[in-house]
């Protein structure tokens, strides 16, 4: 039976009442074990991004100095490990690492058990101590190395459960849908029109709202007992979120068993080799697609560093507390995190009607647009610059949450040109996150290297005027950043020339 054959009988199978099923939808089970994942890592993904600049910053007191040094070992790390994980997870005859639902039930543990390194301090630290340095490095190397080992799995499954661009929409709501419902409150139901819209967007729904939950519960780390309680809790759920991806996924691709008598399809995987790999990364770093592609990643991921990292810095410094108290910078920061998911859901039929193609590009003209708007009118605005903030952040992500989309496009088009026997898929995000993933270091360190410039270090001892200097220099990289980044993605992304595959049911068959 084929995929789409498989989908649609889990659809018929899955029928509830209203009365006996609060949420109303029908489940299918290929795209709610693959959304469990997005649930359980954008609740740990979320909180880690958010936070961790904050903590060794201001908390732990890192120098800045210690802190370029982890970033620049973690950049190294970060590019390295994505396209060596995707090499081994597509050509390892290891089954934990070829077959992508043991990758992810088997990282699942140590991924989520990495995401609590930083929040518990190796000693009390002083101003500038070489520890939080070391401990900032360990933290960063070990949570981003499981971070890939498990995603790159995730990513894989997300390309080969499905050719079909309507199912793979699918999969991208699932993921979204369980993403929101967490950030919802107990008892508040979710209808969604498109019977199996509901597991990637779903599940980035309810992971985005631990940020919600993690600002009201410890006020924004001010009480770091609770927020370090809240993490813990955190762990553990995201654990189980993933170990049900790694107990009932499976990608077309799987190996299911031998017969008697018939050889192993793992025994014929061949031999890992460097001329392989030099190959293989020829063949996918000359399509133009996908150069193309990598450009404009680059600086998306760039821009999502950007706004997790600092949004909360920025926002503490640009907006009074008298305007904006705290709990309502708490519920700031969630929606930044929670409505992506709901854009995402909302665009489903745009999706259909006009393909991503032209949602990223039409993205990409409204952040330029509205960054201006808000240069323009000042910094004085409060309200319309915490609009700015979280509808930058918004936009951002929901932009972000596509691009698989055209990544397996890209697989798909890379799988026929080369006559593959299976898909390139790791190895293709993989390769896509050696060039990109180095934007998640660079953002922070460029930006705290200015903004110490102009005394962020000093501020609590600074003079009146050199604090307006560095609330003037905030604002500025509040609107020229994202104007500057998506102007050139724009630039970029208008060259892509896979722009129709949404009118397309299959570009090869499941099987």
């Amino acid at each position: 039976m084929s995929t789409e054959e498989k989908m649609g009988s889990g659809v018929r199978s899955g029928t509830m009442t209203t009365g006996q099923n609060w949420l109303n939808f029908k489940v299918n089970q290929a795209a709610l074990a693959y959304a469990m994942t997005t649930l359980g890592a954008s609740m740990i993904n979320n909180i880690f991004s958010f936070y961790y600049v904050k903590l060794f910053i201001n908390e732990y007191k890192t120098s800045e100095t210690a802190f370029h040094q982890s970033q620049l070992v973690f950049m190294v790390w970060n590019a390295f490990n994505d396209p060596l994980f995707g090499y081994l997870q597509d050509n390892s005859r290891m089954r934990c690492c070829s077959q992508r639902r043991l990758s992810i039930l088997y990282g699942a543990p140590l991924y989520s058990l990495s995401f609590l390194l930083p929040w518990f301090p190796w000693r009390s630290y002083y101003p500038g101590d070489w520890l939080s340095g070391l401990h900032l490095m360990v933290a960063l190397c070990a949570f981003d190395g499981l971070l890939t080992f498990v995603l790159l799995a995730q990513c894989a499954l997300f390309a080969e459960i499905s050719s079909n661009h309507r199912n793979r929409i699918r999969l991208v709501q699932y993921g979204q849908v369980l993403d929101q419902i967490l950030q919802k409150p107990a008892g508040v139901s979710v209808r969604l029109s498109h019977p199996v819209s509901v597991p990637s967007q779903v599940a980035s729904l309810m992971g985005s709202s631990s940020i919600l939950f993690c600002g009201v519960l410890s006020r924004n780390m001010e009480d770091f007992a609770a927020f370090q309680a809240f993490s813990v809790l955190v762990a553990v759920l995201s654990c189980c979120c993933m170990l049900y991806t790694g107990f009932y996924s499976q990608s077309r691709y799987d190996y299911k068993g031998c017969s008697p008598g018939e050889a192993c399809i793992a025994d014929q995987t061949p031999p890992v080799s460097f001329a392989m790999l030099r190959t293989l990364m020829w063949q996918i770093l000359t399509n133009g697609d996908f150069q193309l592609f990598v450009t404009m990643n680059f600086f998306q991921v760039f821009m999502v560093a950007f706004l997790n990292n600092f949004t909360m810095i920025f926002t503490e410094q640009l907006i009074p507390a008298n305007v904006l108290p705290p709990l309502a910078k708490s519920l700031m920061y969630g929606a930044g995190f929670i409505c992506p998911q709901l854009l995402v859901l909302s665009c489903q039929r745009l999706l259909h009607d006009i393909g991503y193609y032209r949602i990223i590009l039409y993205t990409f003209y409204l952040e330029a647009g509205l960054a201006a708007l808000v240069l323009v009118l000042g910094p004085q605005r409060y309200y319309v610059l915490a609009f700015f903030l979280t509808f930058t952040m918004v936009l951002i992500q929901a932009c972000f949450s596509l691009f698989g989309l055209p990544l397996a496009d890209i697989i798909d088009a890379d799988l026929l040109k080369h006559k593959r026997s299976s898909p390139l898929s790791s190895m293709v995000f993989g390769t896509n996150a050696l060039f990109t993933k180095p934007g998640q270091s660079l953002a922070p360190m460029m930006v705290l290297s200015i903004l110490n410039q102009f005394g962020y270090e000093r501020r609590k001892d600074a003079a009146e005027a050199d604090l307006q200097l560095l609330h003037s220099v905030m604002f500025y990289l509040v609107c020229l950043v994202p104007m500057c980044v998506a102007t050139v993605q724009a630039l970029v992304w208008r060259h892509y020339s896979i722009r129709n595959s949404h009118t397309v049911d299959t570009k090869y068959i499941d099987s």
